[in-house]
């Protein structure tokens, strides 16, 4: 049984690389964040700005819970958050798990963001202009829980298969 979990800031590539490695592995995708938008029948941005952040990191946590307590193979996209409250990074940590930081750097999160056509809750006070030291303090916030996955991939300057293919090399 294997259940591989990708952690990393928002950008870096989670939801990209779990729906390429499933494919190559033949194991379900499964995207945490799509999972919670099914279960509150609001999207990522509805929930934070109707619920708040308290209900969604709980919310968050459970759906966690039950994805990684369930028996099959799985490949899973955290949300960029996501091991950084309720001890999620715990789950990072577990016998069955395969858990990987896909770690991009500052100028390589932010151009990706900027790239992206896409509405980030945690992004929508932030300037332009402020945009590379507000990712640069966030993630220097997180590191400490991105580093609890038991592997650590780079993917700046990589291709998608290629970040796939260093993944399938650690099993």
């Amino acid at each position: 049984m294997k259940k591989i979990i990708l952690a990393g800031y928002m950008a870096s590539g989670k939801t990209t690389i779990a729906l390429l490695l499933s494919k190559a592995t033949g194991f379900q995708y499964t995207d945490l964040d799509e999972i919670i938008e099914e279960k509150a029948g609001k999207s990522i941005h509805e929930l934070f700005a109707q619920d708040g952040e308290i209900q969604f990191r709980k919310l968050e946590h459970n759906s966690l819970k039950k994805v990684v307590e369930n028996e099959d193979d799985f490949v899973l996209a955290l949300g960029g958050g996501t091991p950084c409250y309720a001890n999620n990074h715990e789950f990072l940590q577990r016998e069955d798990v395969i858990s990987i930081y896909l770690k991009a750097s500052v100028p390589e999160l932010v151009k990706r963001i900027r790239e992206q056509d896409t509405t980030r809750p945690l992004l929508e006070s932030v300037q332009d202009d402020a945009l590379e030291d507000f990712i640069a303090k966030h993630l220097f916030d997180r590191s400490y829980y991105y580093y609890q996955a038991k592997h650590v991939i780079s993917v700046d300057d990589k291709l998608p298969e290629a970040v796939v293919s260093e993944i399938m090399s650690l099993f």
